[in-house]
């Protein structure tokens, strides 16, 4: 009998079809994996595909109060850190800034659910933190016990979350570290620093509520760095000149935009007065001189905002404090304090020129 060494000779196959049959391998692994997966029985909805989802990447420190954790992370330095954490496991965490928001996406989620059983256009919540792995019991007992649905989590042990966040294909990031989310922007990716409010007070819990600042925000900074570097005159010349111009799209826009078709999807269904979702544009332009241009960019993106309030300079917190959003977008330190002292939880969106004022001052 003759033997024939594997891999030489004529019947050996060539190197594109052992990829071939490597790819085939590979994807028979997927399948079973899947098939697997796909018959275990659940009455928990599964979460959606990321290129289907909405996936809001938040970390532990804007979804929890971890303010004082946070202080023996920095005085006692990262073991100390732990220690107390896995000390602490049974103790629940208390809500941080993006704790409401969350909990409203859920609800959306819930209602989209009854409506699309078999849709995966829904909110993906990822648990995006630079913890040590050791932490996520904690974490878990708290999301447990507050009975969220956030099955995806990213524990990055120090690292940057920025390469997660575009696997995830991330729509929105939330983190309480304004170095991370500058990071993220300049990745491209929709992100703000959350701020707690100072007061205390209660949020719908049937809507969602998302309030966003134009400029910088929405759009692009074109218009503010006119009135920074030339004055409120010519940029009202400019904004009545260019009316007809949609402005750029600035880095909050895909957001909007992804609530504006989870909207649609409610209308579908005759839901326009029950939808779970509500926009505010919330803008120091002045209506007369300088609001046709905002609105007819957004008619022009095939965007519908529920509530556009011009403020012509007044301050944006005690309209806040009637919106009652569940999160505030804007580019403006000051206008996010403002927010933050009469109640509402703001988002900072490091973008445009307005950082450069405000890091120079």
């Amino acid at each position: 009998a003759t033997s024939s060494m594997s891999g030489s000779g004529p019947d050996a196959p060539q190197p594109d079809e052992a990829a071939d049959a490597g790819l085939q391998e590979a994807e028979q692994d997927w399948a079973a994996a899947k098939a697997f997966y796909d018959n275990l029985v659940s009455k928990k909805p599964r979460p959606p595909k990321p290129q289907h989802a909405i996936t809001v990447a938040v970390s532990s420190r804007a979804l929890f109060d971890l303010v004082e954790e946070r202080r023996i992370y920095e005085e006692q330095g990262v073991e100390k850190y732990v220690e107390y954490q896995q000390n602490n496991e049974n103790v629940t965490l208390k809500p941080g800034p993006a704790f409401h928001f969350v909990k409203a996406l859920e609800h959306v989620n819930a209602r989209l659910l009854e409506l699309y059983p078999d849709d995966e256009e829904r909110f993906d919540i990822v648990l995006m933190t630079n913890n040590h792995a050791q932490v996520g019991v904690r974490l878990i007992n708290s999301i447990n016990h507050y009975g969220l649905t956030i099955e995806r989590f990213c524990m990055t042990g120090g690292k940057s979350p920025i390469g997660y966040l575009t696997a995830y294909l991330t729509n929105l990031y939330l983190s309480a570290d304004s170095e991370k989310v500058q990071e993220a922007i300049e990745a491209g990716i929709a992100s703000a620093t959350m701020f707690t409010a100072n007061k205390d007070v209660t949020y719908s819990d049937t809507q969602l509520r998302v309030a966003f600042d134009g400029d910088a925000v929405l759009f692009s900074d074109e218009s503010e760095q006119i009135v920074k570097e030339q004055g409120l005159d010519r940029f009202f010349e400019h904004e009545q000149l260019n009316e007809n111009k949609p402005l750029a799209q600035g880095p909050l826009k895909g957001f909007l935009e992804d609530l504006g078709k989870l909207q649609k999807k409610f209308y579908a269904k005759n839901e326009r007065l029950n939808c779970p979702i509500r926009t505010f544009l919330v803008t120091a332009r002045s209506a007369a001189s300088s609001g046709a241009r905002v609105l007819k960019t957004l008619r022009s993106w095939g965007l519908e905002i529920d509530e556009a309030l011009f403020l012509a300079g007044a301050p944006k917190g005690p309209i806040l404090v009637k919106i009652r959003p569940h999160i505030f977008f804007d580019d403006q330190m000051f206008h996010i304090e403002g927010a933050q002292k009469l109640g509402t939880i703001a988002a900072h969106v490091p973008y445009g020129i307005a950082q450069k004022y405000h890091k120079s001052a």
